[in-house]
């Protein structure tokens, strides 16, 4: 017979214990139960629950059992009852089933949520909340907080769950592989009717309970960007699903199929449950359906198909429309056998009269080529990146019931090119946290600042970047370049003007450059004054570094060009900068990688100057060897303004030396115009390495010295050499004449 202990049960007050399922008890105790600390305990009240065992302070005595109020109310305990604790065997849980908040349930992914409750120990019935373990071996998450606040702002440190479903029966702890879900709402059933872990997991239903205080509603008119789209939606089901008649009498078949693509957190799903908020919809979650097993995928479908066609109630004569939300998980371009069948039953959902069929992907290039059939979806609908006005706009509609000081919502749209609205939300709630973290210091009321907004553009960043976009709009501008008048002056004209005045080329009758090659000797300032130009124009800059986009697979490195173009249309008007272009475009019909090079310089031609028209998008190269480039690509209609960065000469040498000793303390004797006059073939780079040196060098001859001197100045000298090449800046100006 196990070991028990009847002890005193109080409660623990201690911040670091609060709400995460862990009971204290003295040594002693823990000895007596025969189990280490970190196991976990079964505690007996009016209730029986489980719970993960620490160890409590000398100053506890033994008889005593420190709870936090949750774990008491689990137990059903009041403070000084009576409790009787044993060791308990815990298995690794296969699914658990929660219910919480409607806010909890539509913002925090079953992936955070099962970061949240990883290591708990819980049975039927449990409250349990979202704060993470973090106590104990293998338990601490420090990415579950973060995910959290950046779900549903600070009120998920206050979120309370309800554990509807365990398996296997008793006590488990939540593992890695655990499946953690949420339950949903049956309007004609109990109150809660969670979702099954096999064939019905992924199945949710906008019938769902009233919205709880303070959480707005999507409106038709909150969809700012997206009207359009909408509309469009909003017509197609009217016509197929309310006058079908109409269709039938023209001769056309009342079936409806719409895929609509758009980049992630753009608001695809937030449109269509809009769009369909007067009708039911059956939903799906593509990921979570293709996470499980063949039959069970196939099974989901199935019975998703028929509550998509089954009545709610026996007077209603239509069905409704069956959502699937990020289908290329669920039907990926490279299909296991099961994805005919799955085809099939949807196929049957759109035959069905009364049913619509809807699916969302933010990839749609990785779709099974099958699903736009015209017998399934035959129609599209494209979500594009919020431009400015479109991004404030956004950014009013999640503020309008924030109380705020003096917000300039202009400057904030500027400063956020690729940001979707899945992005503002997080900056929003981040700005959020940074303002209730004042108000609690200073006791005030809460008001969000513009401070607070510029604050948390530090920390996020839009979920559109990808590896291939590395250039962010920072606080250097073209102004803040000292040198470079040409240059600036020619990146103006050819990027700037067309992007920021098309009128005025339309005006005109002329057509604006479709791109421009930037090149000069290493370590001269081109990618610099890139990043100068994108926060001069707020511009959204998709970046390629030399043969990042080259892949041995066929047909994978033309691919990633047409998505590297696709991306830079969706957030037109956007930049596209393709640096050391010679390693990507080089001359075709010398290289030995079978192809693969020439292949992608024709996609390059193409995306460039092809059937589609490249509108708003500019194209920037930037090598040190022109001359390695294939010709086509520097012809008229393509890359058609060359700029040559030249090497700094002795003024814009001290330009740069004075920017770069901003944040460096030179004594008196350093004189940076003579300096910069002696530094006859370096580079910027070259120059901003030597104060760097110097400083470097005053840490050697003293870890407390308070200036660089000329003599440290000096020294530094012999170690950082000149790095421009007189033959090849000779070379470059010459390319330049022709």
């Amino acid at each position: 017979m196990a070991p028990q202990l009847s002890l005193t049960a109080r409660l623990n007050t201690s911040a670091l214990d609060s709400r995460r399922g862990v009971i204290r008890l003295h040594p002693e105790a823990v000895a007596a139960l025969g189990i280490r600390e970190w196991d976990a305990v079964s505690l007996t009240g009016s209730r029986t629950t489980a719970a993960v065992v620490g160890l409590a302070g000398p100053d506890i005595a033994p008889g005593t059992a420190l709870l936090d109020d949750v774990t008491l109310s689990n137990a059903g305990l009041r403070e000084d009852a009576g409790v009787v604790v044993a060791p308990v065997t815990v298995y690794g849980a296969k699914s658990v089933i929660v219910t919480g908040s409607r806010l909890a349930s539509r913002s925090v992914s079953p992936a955070t949520l099962r970061q949240a409750l990883l290591g708990k120990v819980m049975t039927v019935g449990d409250i349990v909340s979202l704060l993470p373990r973090d106590l104990g071996p293998g338990s601490s998450n420090s990415q579950a907080g973060t995910a959290l606040a950046s779900a549903v702002g600070i009120t998920w440190t206050s979120e309370l769950l309800t554990v509807t479903t365990v398996d296997p029966a008793g006590p488990v702890s939540v593992q890695p592989n655990s499946l953690v879900a949420w339950g949903e709402w049956e309007p004609h059933g109990p109150a809660w009717e969670p979702r099954t872990t096999g064939p019905d997991a992924g199945i949710a239903r906008t019938n769902e309970p009233p919205v709880p205080p303070g959480v707005p509603e999507v409106s038709f008119d909150d969809l700012k960007g997206a009207h359009v789209q909408a509309g469009k939606l909003t017509e197609w089901l009217k016509l197929s699903l309310d006058e079908p008649q109409l269709l039938q009498k023209l001769g056309a078949s009342p079936r409806l199929g719409v895929l609509v693509t758009g980049p992630a957190g753009v608001g695809k799903a937030t449109m269509v449950r809009t769009v369909c908020a007067d009708r039911r919809l059956v939903e799906l979650d593509g990921p979570e359906v293709g996470a499980l097993a063949a039959a069970d995928r196939l099974t989901t479908v199935a019975r998703a198909v028929v509550a998509a066609g089954k009545p709610v109630t026996p007077d209603e004569a239509g069905g409704g429309v069956l959502l699937i939300s990020d289908i290329d998980a669920l039907l990926p371009a490279d299909p296991e056998p099961v994805a005919s069948m799955i085809l099939a039953e949807l196929r049957k959902a759109v035959a069905t009269p009364g049913v619509a069929f809807i699916a969302t992907s933010a990839k749609p290039d990785g779709v099974d080529a099958r699903l736009r059939a015209p017998e399934l979806c035959d129609r599209e609908l494209g979500l594009t990146l919020p431009d400015a006005a479109t991004r404030r706009q956004l950014l009013e509609v999640l503020l309008r019931a924030v109380p705020a000081e003096g917000l300039n919502l202009e400057e904030i749209a500027g400063r956020t090119p690729g940001f979707v609205v899945a992005d503002l939300q997080a900056l929003v709630r981040e700005a959020a946290l940074r303002a209730a973290s004042r108000a609690s210091a200073d006791g005030a009321p809460p008001a969000l600042t513009q401070t607070d907004l510029t604050g948390a553009l530090t920390v996020i960043r839009p979920l559109s970047r990808s590896a291939t976009e590395e250039v962010a709009v920072g606080a250097v501008t073209l102004e803040d370049v000292g040198d470079m008048a040409d240059t600036k002056q020619a990146l103006t004209e050819a990027v700037l003007w067309p992007l920021q005045h098309p009128d005025t080329f339309a005006r005109l009758g002329v057509e604006p450059p479709r791109g421009v090659l930037l090149y000069g000797p290493p370590g001269c300032g081109k990618t610099f004054v890139v990043r100068a130009l994108a926060s001069t124009g707020r511009l959204s800059v998709h970046a390629v570094k030399g043969a990042e986009l080259m892949d041995k697979w066929v047909g994978s490195s033309e691919k990633a060009v047409r998505e590297l173009f696709r991306r830079a249309r969706d957030s037109a008007p956007s930049l596209v900068f393709l640096d050391e272009i010679d390693a990507l475009a080089p001359r075709r019909g010398q290289s030995f990688d079978s192809g693969v090079t020439d292949r992608v310089v024709a996609a390059l031609l193409t995306e460039l100057d092809g059937v589609e028209p490249l509108r708003d998008v500019v194209v920037l190269g930037a090598t040190n060897r022109p001359d390695l480039i294939d010709p086509a690509l520097l012809r008229p209609g393509r890359l058609e303004r060359l700029v040559f960065v030249e090497p700094p000469d002795a003024e814009a040498r001290r330009d740069i030396l004075r920017t770069a000793a901003k944040s460096v303390p030179l004594s008196d004797d350093v004189d940076l115009g003579a300096l910069a006059a002696e530094l006859d073939g370096y580079s910027a780079a070259d120059c901003v390495a030597l104060l760097r040196e110097a400083a470097m060098t005053a840490m050697r001859r003293s870890i407390d010295a308070a200036a660089v001197t000329a003599a440290d100045v000096a020294t530094a000298r012999e170690n950082v050499r000149p790095s421009l090449d007189a033959a090849q800046v000779l070379a470059l100006r010459e390319f330049s004449a022709r």
